[in-house]
């Protein structure tokens, strides 16, 4: 149930009309100034009409990893672009709010090839040597980028290990995670692709769009890959989709999201279907990377255009829900869910209840708690394709209820030319009521742009205890918002480092009391469509300035109480912890 407020007084004894009135949130928009300021392009296609059809499926790949790749206390950008030949930008943060692209330097720009399409990235340390190693997804073969760590002078150099590690299966792939699913103390990938594997820029058939608008079978599905060892003692991968659970999945994954869903240690799934029903898997918890689906019993079957997932404890009852994002437009009404966890195994949608059901044509939404009051906020983009007046929807109808059309077929759909279709929508922030409902400040909080939003990477770029936003947008400049420090609360920042668990500690848990309701926060590697946040964990505690225990339960399972001559030491400021050592630093 929510948390129901009674008499407007908090667990803490804070009146909750005080909260409000303190907690405050204002960005101020640097991309330019910090050097992060770049223009997306979308994969441009040769036939006309089937270019302009493709490349409006296609024009997702406008996507943000957050990784500090260099190991210097400064999370770094890696920005992704998608038109044959663009390079990407790895961006090495400075330390002062401002970066330095090194990504030709470093050998990690390239991956638009002739025929392939490059739309997500992730940073994750595959092989455990303590250097972020970088994933590129794309439609064709990932690109596995080994980071090698310093050489003598100090400097960073990146392999190519893609065929190495046995990553060289086709795949239309559109949105990448990782995690320990079996707790080996090995990240494991998933693979979520839309199209079916047929190379888009080498088409042997038309029919390769959704079969149905509301129930398409016809797409990528997802794969899944248990981390190996191999030959001469590497790391690996090994496709194990099957024996995983996930054999019958043929839906267009739009996005991929893993937590720990029903408290048992283990780490679930959930996917996040275009054209058809999202779908949750949980972890039979069998050490064999083993899955069961409980869509029917724990969400049930919806026809909506899942478009993102991020999971975090909004209401603050120990249990993850998850913010999944939809289309709401001229045509399709659908609203977003917000699935709020029983703690049964079952999920009930709050969105309108908590007034998260809009944000226009979702794309990436997350969690994090933006003015330190405890209480985790949303922040979401939208935005289809903004261009002239003249609207595609009206165009697009006709085409729809047309008796026996083919949606399948590319040459089904009419040509958009300079049309407009869902643009220009203002992206959305949601603020914490800290009752069981959110509050839309976008404006107030300066982060109301109506660009064509597809990612948000989320990290304290410049360790000032504030969480910034760095946002992608499709065929338009990205932008970078700073937090402001507007009557902002205490906080505490740890970044985890796993020993028996994997390096970068993917699924641990951290609970932190304070004398209310407890905080909880996981790491995850790739929650939220086209954007990695940071893997550093970040906890709110507006006006308290004490901490009264800290359990973190690892990936493996087990659970460290931090010892209370150490919590003193937490509280606004980034702390080290290594598993099994406590706090380092």
């Amino acid at each position: 149930m929510i948390r129901i407020i009674m008499m407007g007084v908090l667990a803490s004894g804070i009146l909750y009309a005080d909260v409000v009135a303190q907690s405050a949130m204002k960005f101020e928009e640097i991309a330019e100034k910090a050097g992060v300021q770049f223009v997306h392009s979308t994969r441009k296609f040769g036939d006309r009409h089937k270019a302009e059809v493709l490349q409006m499926f296609t024009d997702g790949g406008a996507a943000v990893a957050v990784g500090d790749y260099n190991a210097d206390g400064f999370d770094d950008l890696f920005v992704v672009d998608s038109d044959e030949g663009k390079p990407h930008h790895l961006m090495r943060n400075n330390g002062d709010l401002t970066f330095t692209d090194v990504g030709q330097e470093l050998g990690v720009s390239s991956g638009n090839d002739p025929l392939a399409i490059c739309a997500d990235a992730l940073w994750f340390d595959y092989n455990n040597d303590g250097h972020l190693d970088l994933l590129i997804g794309r439609f064709g073969t990932p690109i596995l980028y080994r980071n090698n760590g310093p050489d003598k002078e100090g400097a960073y150099t990146f392999s190519d290990v893609s065929k190495k590690s046995g990553l060289t299966q086709f795949g239309n792939t559109i949105a990448v995670i990782a995690f320990d699913a079996d707790r080996d103390g090995w990240l494991d990938l998933m693979l979520g692709n839309y199209f079916k594997p047929e190379n888009l820029l080498d088409l042997k058939t038309p029919h390769v769009l959704p079969n149905n608008l509301d129930y398409a079978t016809n797409g990528g599905g997802v794969t899944f890959w248990r981390n190996v060892a191999m030959e001469n003692g590497r790391r690996g991968f090994k496709d194990i989709t099957d024996e995983a659970g996930f054999i019958h999945h043929t839906g267009w994954t739009l996005d991929l999201g893993h937590g720990d869903l029903n408290n048992d240690g283990w780490q679930d799934v959930y996917i996040a279907g275009d054209y058809g029903t999202d779908r949750m898997f949980f972890n039979k918890g069998d050490g064999k990377a083993t899955f069961d689906e409980v869509t029917e019993t724990a969400i049930g079957f919806d026809t909506r255009k899942g478009m993102n997932v991020d999971m975090g404890d909004y209401n603050r009852d120990g249990w993850l829900d998850i913010y999944v994002t939809n289309i709401t437009d001229e045509y399709m009404k659908e609203c977003n869910m917000l699935w709020h966890n029983n703690g049964d195994g079952t999920f009930i949608d709050l969105s309108r209840e908590t007034g998260t059901c809009d944000t226009d044509w979702g794309w990436a939404a997350k969690f994090a708690d933006f003015d330190n009051d405890g209480w985790e906020d949303l922040f979401a983009v939208n935005g289809l394709r903004s261009a002239e007046k003249p609207n595609y929807i009206p165009v697009l109808l006709e085409m729809i209820i047309t008796p026996n059309v083919d949606f399948s077929d590319v040459n089904s759909y009419p040509d958009i030319g300079n049309m407009t279709w869902s643009g220009y929508q203002k992206q959305r922030m949601f603020h914490n009521l800290a009752d069981g409902t959110f509050k839309e400040v976008g404006a107030e909080a300066l982060v109301d742009t109506d660009l064509d939003g597809r990612g948000v990477g989320i990290a304290d770029f410049d360790n000032d205890g504030l969480l910034d936003i760095y946002q992608t947008n499709a065929n338009q400049q990205t932008l970078l918002f700073r937090g402001t420090p507007i009557n902002s609360g205490n906080w505490v920042g740890l970044k985890l480092i796993g020993k028996v668990s994997n390096r970068d500690a993917v699924g641990a848990r951290v609970t932190i009391n304070t004398g209310s309701d407890p905080l909880i926060r996981e790491v995850n590697c790739g929650n939220g469509y086209a954007g990695q946040s940071s893997m550093r964990l970040h906890f709110g505690l507006g006006n308290d300035k004490t901490i009264e225990s800290v359990e973190i339960r690892w990936p493996n399972g087990k659970t460290e109480t931090l010892p209370h001559s150490q919590l003193g030491a937490l509280v606004n400021k980034m702390s080290v912890i290594i598993e099994g050592k406590g706090v380092i630093r």
